[in-house]
């Protein structure tokens, strides 16, 4: 670790690249310090450091040379004691997907200090950075509730509108074991994310893999992540078909007597709509910190949604509820399809580094502080909607609960629209991961383009428009995504890179709950794709055909 007042709290996660022992030495001779385990050294020296690479932008190296001095002396501190080794014990670093591995030592820059010290703070800002430098200010970013906004809006999105469905197939009390339980385990596999970040030295999921599994790891890191947040982005766009013609309807009658605003009754017709005049503009942001005050807007709509079921639901008439029979039995028979529908709400990997990236002054406890109040509060709405839907409808609940209620509803009307509304700025959040994917697999090593930029966000958007104008079961969407996906994204792939990167032999006590959580995860990807596809298959297996 460095130990540094002015930079290391403030710097993304970066690898010094000492090209060879030789150098080291020579480097630590001209200046006047021995190179042995941990090195001290001031700024009146700095520009005589190794250079420093950053694996998630380019594989280049930026010398650190070219950082204005600060204007007061900071001492640094050189830690070497925590190098990341690989399979053949070598020291090895990740440079570039077409790169080599070379003798390097990861820097572990993710520092726990005391966020609120204030003479540390006060120096930061004494230095001043080159535009074109990929190193992160300290005034860069958002703040913790701007990314705590951000993390819940990704996690209660079109997840939660399906829990009540995922009761339904798991059985009442399993359901709500497993909620609580994978939500747990999501908060744990998230924060052993950034911990995998740390040390092998690396910003973004896909480097992540790369440096554990290589090319390999690449793909699949590649594939899955793009594979749920696509999903997602269709997923948003069906409920928005579910969604807005009940309002409109609802709101206005005699509409559909009107030339051309009776098109607003149509499925098809608002989800090309508000997807190409909302859900795009949003997506052409290229900073994630953009979104916060809409996500802010969307957790409020949120609210309003708990809130309608929950007055609505006993509200209901008997012809409309569902049976009692066998509804609070503990365990149903399609529980894995269950885990699956949890697993989507829940899972938020694949942006945990662009939300990690986001935030203002990254650190482990700052970003385990959004976590835990994310996943906390995420937690508490998912159970009120899931019991307040399913304690009503039981056997009847849909993948979307709200199609549950009668159009006419007036409460519920308000609580479609507000849904309506959380969609047109989550999708977004989705669309930013998948741009990611892309970018970083094919065109990591070229600067950034305005038009490439604008070309994939318009073929993502488009493309997931148009999937979701020919589908409209939302339940086999989040059944498939969640369970082929998502249980990869957060079950599987997380506790492998710790194993990778950890020390010592595999088969130990501390390392059991790792080893249990791929084999679990494992387990539940199989399970829950095939049973999802045999349903999807199977002749009235699935819900009703789709409205106009």
């Amino acid at each position: 670790m460095i130990g540094c007042d002015v930079t290391s709290r403030y710097i993304k996660p970066v690898a010094w690249n000492i090209r060879t022992r030789k150098n080291m030495a020579a480097h630590s001779s001209s200046n006047g310090y021995q190179p042995v385990s941990r090195t001290s050294f001031t700024n009146d020296s700095v520009d005589n450091l190794p250079e420093i690479r950053n694996p998630s932008t380019s594989p280049s190296p930026t010398s650190v040379s070219a950082l204005p001095s600060p204007k007061r002396s900071h001492s640094f501190t050189l830690d070497r004691s925590n190098e990341v080794e690989t399979r053949n014990g070598k020291r090895n670093d990740y440079d570039g997907y077409g790169g080599s591995y070379e003798e390097t030592m990861p820097l572990h820059l993710l520092s726990q200090e005391d966020d609120e010290d204030e003479d540390g703070d006060e120096a930061a800002r004494d230095v001043t950075m080159r535009d074109d430098d990929p190193i992160k200010t300290p005034m860069d970013g958002g703040t913790i509730l701007e990314s705590f906004l951000n993390m819940a809006n990704s996690i209660i999105g079109a997840g939660i509108i399906g829990l009540p469905y995922s009761f339904r197939e798991a059985g009442f009390w399993m359901g709500l074991l497993l909620l609580v339980s994978l939500t747990w385990t999501v908060d744990w596999t998230v924060r052993l994310l950034m911990h995998n970040g740390k040390l092998a030295g690396c910003n973004t999921y896909q480097d992540l893999m790369y440096f554990c599994f290589g090319h390999a790891g690449l793909i699949a890191i590649s594939m899955f992540q793009f594979v749920f947040a696509f999903g997602a982005m269709c997923a948003y766009s069906v409920i928005l078909g579910d969604t807005i013609p009940h309002v409109v309807l609802s709101l206005f009658p005699r509409i559909t007597s009107v030339p051309i605003l009776y098109l607003f009754t149509n499925r098809r017709f608002v989800i090309a709509f508000f997807t190409c005049s909302v859900s795009y503009p949003l997506s052409l942001y290229r900073d994630m910190t953009k979104l916060a005050k809409t996500s802010a807007l969307a957790l409020v709509a949120i609210v309003i949604i708990i809130a309608s079921v929950i007055i609505e639901g006993p509200r209901m008439p008997p012809e409309l509820r569902g049976s009692r029979v066998g509804a609070f039995d503990f365990v149903h028979a399609e529980v894995f399809q269950a885990i699956g529908v949890i697993s989507f709400a829940f899972v938020c990997h694949h942006n945990s580094f662009l939300i990690f990236g986001s935030l203002k002054q990254p650190s482990l406890n700052r970003f385990a502080l959004v976590t835990h109040l994310s996943m906390f509060i995420s937690l508490l709405a998912c159970l009120m909607l899931a019991l307040g839907g399913y304690a009503v409808f039981t056997d009847r609940t849909t993948g979307n609960i709200l199609n549950n209620f009668p159009q006419n509803d007036f409460i519920i009307n308000i609580a479609r629209f507000c849904f309506g509304l959380n969609m047109f700025t989550t999708l977004p959040l989705e669309t930013f991961v998948c741009r990611e994917v892309i970018e970083h697999y094919f065109y990591h090593n070229r600067t950034f383009s305005l038009t490439r930029h604008v070309i994939l966000t318009t073929l993502l958007v488009l493309v997931s428009m148009l999937i979701a104008l020919v589908t409209c079961n939302l339940g086999f969407v989040l059944e498939l995504t969640g369970g082929f996906s998502a249980t990869a994204l957060a079950f599987i792939l997380p506790p492998m890179c710790y194993l990778r990167l950890a020390s010592g032999p595999v088969l130990t006590l501390k390392k059991l709950p790792h080893l249990v959580c791929i084999a679990f995860g494992a387990v539940v990807m199989v399970l829950s794709t095939f049973f999802s596809l045999q349903k999807a298959l199977t002749p009235g297996g699935e819900e009703g055909g789709c409205d106009a």
